[in-house]
């Protein structure tokens, strides 16, 4: 599987963006996928990630209420809408895709994605 995100850009505090995650190659439908985020000097950071049909959800705390994962599987796409955005959303955002089942614990474990994409970037401006 393959991955390229895109949509990131300049957003004003309180703002939104949606990003977009492309994927190519067999089974997207047998992947969760997920977002995380990267900020300079830090490590990545579990954003969001949904089940294989899309039934299941689950969200970092930092942005639950503000963030919707969703995906298409017959366009091979998952996208993050991101409302009320902070400057703390600043970030690289970048899509993964985990071979495994969906799960809430081991879902926003970075270390069980085994595809990632190129990130895009977010800046948050206040």
């Amino acid at each position: 599987v393959q991955l390229q995100a895109s949509g990131g850009g300049l957003v004003q505090a309180g703002g939104s963006l949606r990003l977009s995650c492309a994927a190519s190659g067999r089974f997207f439908d047998r992947h969760v996928m997920g977002w995380f985020r990267q900020a300079p000097g830090k490590g990545r950071e579990f954003v969001a990630a949904i089940s294989w049909s899309g039934e299941s959800s689950l969200y970092a705390d930092s942005v639950k209420g503000r963030f919707t994962i969703a995906r298409d599987n017959a366009k091979n796409t998952v996208t993050l809408q991101m409302n009320s955005l902070t400057p703390d959303d600043t970030a690289v955002y970048l899509c993964a895709a985990d071979r495994n089942r969906f799960n809430e614990r081991s879902s926003r474990d970075v270390r069980l994605y085994d595809y990632w994409g190129r990130g895009t970037q977010v800046t948050v401006s206040s």
